[in-house]
This record gives structure tokens, sequence and C-alpha cells, in this order.
């Protein structure tokens, strides 16, 4: 019978949350999905007030019903140490020897940390091949923390790297030749090679980022201005003198292939690293994910430059997805989902590697939980065996009447515990209701610093808001800075405009906000000689 399983993967820039059906055999099938940015960088002081707002948008927007889900977390946020332990002495003394590595590999006490390990398979000595996974208990409780406050219930913490691969190998398959998923975010660019039983993972801290913040240097503008040029205009140059007629779009080419120059000199190191170290083979094969991957030539870059064949990573090339959701949006998406579908492999039970980094305070809990149907049935099977041990020996009318009274009591006590747990559930209502209040006072005010950045961005530096009120917005600039704000938006392609055409077609390209209903309603001039020019633009959001 066919399940529904939701899976959310937690990045350093982005959030993706997606619902699975999975069939017996285990096929699965994308139902629905949503992707939604992180304000700020994701840490353990801010969880709840970045994560939360983000999840309960796409709840919001996509209508996916909050329920048990499986998470994934940045590669950045844990340690993953591949080891070769040798089981003589059994098994205690084994899992004695994996507390030895953790403990030698990992920066931080054990108490603070929550660890798992899974046995890999053989290495050519005979040892055993463990990878182990840990990760701090004060970041992960965060981020489960967080989750919770926005309705859900974790089941499961995975690793993205390994939720990536768990993917890959359930989805392209494995025939045990060595390959290397690169999954290029926005913070950091996350490398694994696997090859059979075995893998290596690194973090490299050369990313989208990187990308960003040099194109910005290159043309002298915002990092937010830099990003959407990068989005919308950016390629990866594949090394000629001049690629392109546009002077801006030329050098944003080459900002681009220097940076990935530097992320394809940390890969060769990891793959020299890798077949030292752990005795591995060439990689054949490179697979492409993350929202990085998507610039143009970045293929043929690395196909070039590692000499081996690249392919992009998309599971939704072979994962069937339901008819509502829009194919081509999908196929632009699919970058950003691997991960969940790595989730999915693993709530299916058909992960090649099972980690759960599940933190001791949400074990102790399912626990507790777990303990109550298991009292009652305890009481129910003790009454009954009571009752079975006083008719055998005696079918008197007087040990009918002790039989009777000692269920009486019997009841009278589960009656108590049921007032208990009434009480807790009383108890846990009001505080789900208190949680939902501050929930929508969150998302509230998301959504206000949202729609505030929306025009923002769309004014950029050189104009300022003068009045917001009921959708209508007073928008001033200096002459000249009006001018500057015109030749920057003239030097990327948008020619002939002026300052309120420019400011009106940024508003309606911005996903917030209703196209239709943009619109310029008053343009005057202010000032002695018209000193500073005003225009009001009129909008709804969504």
């Amino acid at each position: 019978m066919a399940k529904k399983t939701l899976t959310l993967n937690i990045g350093a820039s982005a959030i993706a949350l997606a619902e699975y059906e999975l069939a017996s055999g285990g096929a699965m099938t994308l139902l629905n999905y949503g992707l939604a940015p992180l304000a700020v960088p994701l840490d353990a002081g801010n969880a709840e007030t970045i994560l939360t707002p983000a999840l309960l948008q796409i709840v919001r927007e996509k209508g996916i019903k909050p329920g048990k889900v499986a998470v994934s977390v940045s590669g950045q946020m844990a340690f993953l140490r591949p080891a070769a332990i040798a089981m003589a002495g059994g098994e205690e003394k084994f899992e004695q020897m994996v507390r030895y590595e953790i403990e030698q590999n990992i920066p931080f006490p054990l108490d603070e940390m929550v660890c798992d390990r899974q046995i890999m398979g053989e290495t050519e000595t005979g040892d055993k091949s463990v990878l182990i996974v840990a990760a701090k208990i004060e970041q992960i409780e965060a981020v489960t923390n967080a989750v919770a406050a926005a309705g859900f219930s974790p089941e499961l913490v995975d690793v993205a790297p390994v939720a990536a691969i768990n993917a890959l190998k359930a989805i392209a398959g494995d025939d045990g030749s060595c390959s290397i998923l690169l999954d290029i975010g926005a913070k950091t660019t996350s490398l694994v090679i696997t090859e059979g039983e075995k893998m290596y993972n690194r973090s490299i801290p050369v990313a989208g980022n990187n990308i960003t913040k040099e194109i910005a240097q290159t043309l002298g503008c915002t990092l937010e201005e830099a990003e959407n040029f990068k989005r919308e205009s950016a390629y990866v140059s594949m090394g000629g003198v001049t690629e392109d007629e546009d002077p801006a779009l030329d050098s944003v080419s080459k900002v681009c292939r220097t940076v990935l120059t530097r992320l394809n000199a940390e890969i060769s190191r990891s793959i020299n690293f890798y077949r030292s170290q752990q005795h591995g083979s060439a990689p054949q094969k490179l697979y492409l994910t993350g929202g990085t991957a998507l610039l143009p030539q970045i293929d043929s870059f690395f196909a070039e430059s590692l000499g081996m064949d690249v392919e992009f990573f998309n599971p939704f090339a072979v994962v069937p997805a339901a008819p509502s959701i829009n194919q081509e949006t999908l196929s632009a998406d699919g970058a950003f989902l691997a991960a969940t579908a790595g989730l999915a492999v693993h709530m299916a039970g058909n992960a090649a590697i099972s980690i759960n980094l599940l933190p001791p305070s949400l074990l102790e809990e399912r626990a507790e939980v777990r303990k109550i149907p298991v009292l009652a049935a305890g009481a129910a099977a003790f009454v009954a065996a009571g009752v079975c041990l006083l008719l055998a020996m005696n079918h008197s009318i007087e040990v009918v009447e002790e039989c009777d009274s000692a269920i009486s009591g019997m009841v009278t006590s589960l009656n108590g515990m049921e007032k208990q747990i009434k009480a807790a559930q009383a108890k846990e209502e009001e505080e789900s209701a208190k949680s939902l209040e501050m929930r929508n006072l969150l998302f509230r005010r998301a959504g206000a610093v949202a729609r505030m950045n929306v025009v923002r961005l769309a004014i950029g530096d050189d104009l300022w808001i003068h009045r917001w009120e009921d959708g209508k917005i007073t928008i001033r600039g200096w002459k000249d800075r009006v001018e500057a704000f015109i030749q920057r938006a003239n030097a990327k392609g948008a020619k002939g405009q002026t300052a309120s055409e420019l400011v009106v077609a940024r508003l309606k390209s911005h996903a917030l906000v209703n196209p239709d209903t943009v619109k310029v309603t008053d343009m005057s001039t202010l000032g002695k000689d018209g000193a500073i020019e005003q225009f009001v633009v009129e909008l709804e959001f969504k």
C-alpha cells in the first residue's frame, strides 16, 4: 500500500520541502514541492526566526500539510569521516574503537555531539570500512525545534551529501565505478566521491557567493544586483580572449571561469587525496547539482578541465511527478531537490547509507510517548492474568467477588491515568495555540520585511521611498542620481527606459508581486530647477 512522506532539505541560503508517495517495491512519485530562500545564513541562534517563517511560507503557498518529516542539514553542519577499524575482540570492542575514532577526529567533546556510523564494507587489509557522521547537538536541536515550531515532527535527520548520494545510487544506478557528485551551493560546494562501498566527502568554501562578490566588484554594483545579474545573464567563459560583444557579459563570464578554476583546483586535490589515502580509482564521471550548477556552459568547463564525462543530476528525469506539477518548472528546480529525493529513498528503506542524527531530546520524547500504550497493555494483561488465576483456583462466589473487586480497583487506577493523559493533552493544545499565534506573528513580520526588500531591490541605492500607504509608493531621487541609475541599467541592456519604467519592470518580474497591478500614476519634479524627480507606483503583492 502506498504511503506519503515529507522531506525537507535545509541549505545555507534556501530550503526545499517535498512530498512523495512511496509505493511497494521502492517506487516513488513526487506529489508536491516548494522552495523558499533564507533571509540570512542559518545558525543555532537564529534558526527559529529564519527557518520557521520560510517553512511556513512554503506551507501557505503550496498547501502542504505539516506532519512527520525527514530532514537533511548542510554538509558544513556535520563531520563525515571514513575510518578503518579492526573487528578483533567482538562487537563491544568494535564499538569502543568506533568511539575512540570519533574522539580523535571530531574537534568537540563527545557529550556535545550526536553521532551515527555505518559499516561500508571491508578494506583490502580485512578491516571494516566505517563512515562516521557527527554534528553538534546544539545545532541539530536548533534546526529540529524550528521545524517543530512550524507544525512538523522530525522523524529523521540526515546530512545533505549522504542524502544526495542515496538518491544518486538509487535513481541513477550503482555499477560500482568511481564517480563524483558535486553540489555547488551558495556558501559551500559539497564534493562526494563514491566507488562501490568507498566514500570520500569534502566541503569546499568556493561556491555561488564567491561568484556574486566578484561580479559586484567587477561591475561596481551591489551584491543584490550582482546576484540578479548572475541568475539572469551570467555564463562560464570557455577561455577565449573576447567571447561576448557586451563588455559587461564578457567580463562576468570570465569572472565565473576564474572562480570555477579555483574550485576545479580543489576538486583535483580531493581526487589525488582520495586515490592516495583510500587507494581509490580515478573518477570516470562527474554529476552536477545545486543552484550554481545552473550556470550555462559549466558542464563543458568541468568536462574540459577535469577530462571526464559530466552530467547534470536531476532525479526527476527518472522519478515521476504528479500531473499537477509543472514539468518545465520542475526541470529548472530539480537541481535543488536531489537531497529530498535521497531522504524519500531513506524513508522507503532503500538507502545505501542509513544515517540518523536525531538529537537525544527527541529520542527521549518519542520513548516517553511509546511508554503510554505499553503501560496500558501491561495493566490490561495484569488484570486478565489475575482473573484467570483466581477463576482457576476457585469458582466460588467469594472468589468471583474478590476478582470483581480487583477489577474495579484497576479500572479506578486506569481512570486516573486517563485523567492525567487528558490533562496533558489539554496542556499540549494550549501550548500549540500559543505556538500558532507566535508562528503567525513571525510570518507576518517576515512578509513585511520581504515586501520592503522587493521595493528596495527595485530602486537600488540611487532612489528612496518618500511615502508608502494603501499600495501607493512615492519614490524620489536627486536628478543626477536618477541619471546614474538609468546609465547603469543601460549598461546591462535596458536601453531607452526611464527610471520609473525600470522600477516598474523590476517590480513586475518579482515573484511576490502581482504584475498586472503595477503602474505609475503620477510623475513630477520638485525643488529648484527640478532637482528632485518623483513618481508614484501602485502595486499589489501576492
